[in-house]
């Protein structure tokens, strides 16, 4: 099961920090996902990372203001996003998989959570 908390209404310019609590979390995942979804828009591969080792990936769009990090010991993944912009507005889903994080298609991912709206308005 995983939970997606954080999300909320933003400035441009503005920071939010995203979790993601993986409850019952299997060895078979291997890799945790941030994907965003925009009305009209496909899910895109915001941020990835590996559990072990901390390997990390990200998109051109959010490089240099996204963060992506994990705590082994809580089963939690969280993603820092900074200097928000009107763009970023979407719903993120935080997803687990089994693969390689620089794969950026969702089929790669086996669960996700719920979903948290992030809206970058002023």
């Amino acid at each position: 099961q995983l939970q997606a908390f954080g999300g909320g209404l933003v400035q441009p310019g503005g920071s939010l920090r995203l979790s993601c609590a993986y409850s019952g979390r299997t060895f078979s995942t291997n890799i945790m996902g941030w994907f965003r979804q925009a009305p009209g828009k496909e899910r895109e591969l915001v941020a990835a990372i590996r559990w072990s080792g901390g390997s990390t990936y990200y998109a051109d769009s959010v490089k240099g203001r996204f963060t992506i990090s994990r705590d082994n010991a809580k089963n939690t993944v969280y993603l820092q996003m900074n200097s928000l912009k009107p763009g970023d507005t979407a719903v993120h889903y935080c997803a687990a998989g089994q693969g390689s994080i620089y794969y950026p298609h969702p089929s790669q991912y086996n669960y996700w959570g719920q979903g948290t709206q992030v809206t970058v308005s002023s």
